[in-house]
């Protein structure tokens, strides 16, 4: 089902979502709840936010906290988060009172299995289908795919997380473009087959994935991606990845085309941020 069938589902507000605290969260007996930073467009984040979107699946915000030591009280930050969790990544999911899910392939399990009746099927049912859905997926979230190798480009607190180097920040562009590469190869063979999609003929989680993580090597104008005081750093960081050279050249008008369809079509654009815009 289309973006446009289900708006009335969505739990959004033009003026900006509100966000409940980690604790009250925590606490929860009932809901989907999962972790945001307001105003920044995680790509971790706002994936997951696509795919309960498209599986109809109300979500409430949730602040994430930020990496660091808290001044005030010398204590990390995400103390807290480690203790509920066991972990510290973005985006945290909790539904009801099962156990939080903080890896991809858990997350969108939990999105497929609680989604409303009439939305689609991300997870295909035929096994070689599925292979090849949740395959394209992994090289795209998963340890060295391509926001792995993206966030070990530059040196920064969250580089370093992931195991930034001089030597893999030297092979990360073109690990990232070969993923481009692989995508735009299976959109070819899409297209030739008649499909707009990344797996068979209908919509998957490796769209939805895919579209939405590329965000972070081809960013969307404003009317998909709005800016706002908090992302206007790492847009421009994002802006900067598409204009490497190997990875400009991977980038296609049918990888642009097929991003563009997917989030327009399905998700939920504008991007509802929260945060102050600009």
């Amino acid at each position: 089902m289309a973006k446009n069938e289900r708006l009335s589902n969505a739990v959004q507000t033009s003026s900006g979502p509100d966000f409940i605290g980690l604790e009250e969260a925590a606490a929860m007996k009932t809901g989907t709840r999962v972790t945001f930073v307001p105003g920044m467009p995680a790509v971790f984040s706002e994936a997951l936010k696509n795919i309960c979107f498209v599986k109809g699946v109300p979500l409430i915000r949730v602040m994430h906290p930020h990496m660091g030591i808290d001044k005030a009280t010398g204590k990390d930050r995400q103390e807290r988060l480690y203790e509920l969790t066991s972990q510290t990544g973005l985006p945290t999911m909790f539904h009801n009172e099962e156990r939080p899910r903080n890896v991809w392939i858990e997350q969108l399990a939990l999105a497929e299995r609680i989604g409303t009746p009439d939305s689609p099927s991300l997870i295909p049912d035929d096994f070689e289908l599925r292979s090849e859905a949740l395959g394209l997926c992994a090289v795209v979230m998963a340890e060295d795919g391509m926001v792995w190798n993206m966030r070990i480009m530059i040196d920064t607190p969250l580089g370093r997380k992931y195991g930034y180097s001089d030597a893999a920040s030297a092979e990360a562009p073109d690990k990232v473009a070969a993923v481009v590469r692989l995508i735009d190869r299976r959109l070819d063979a899409q297209e030739q087959c008649g499909s707009r999609y990344l797996v068979g003929k209908e919509l998957t989680a490796a769209d939805i994935y895919w579209a939405t993580m590329s965000i972070s090597i081809l960013p969307p104008p404003p009317e998909i991606m709005p800016l706002t005081q908090e992302n206007k750093k790492a847009m421009e960081y994002f802006a900067m990845n598409s204009e490497i050279p190997v990875i400009a050249e991977a980038l296609s008008q049918r990888i642009k085309n097929h991003q563009s369809y997917i989030l327009t079509t399905y998700c939920e654009t504008p991007a509802v941020l929260g945060g102050n815009p600009l």
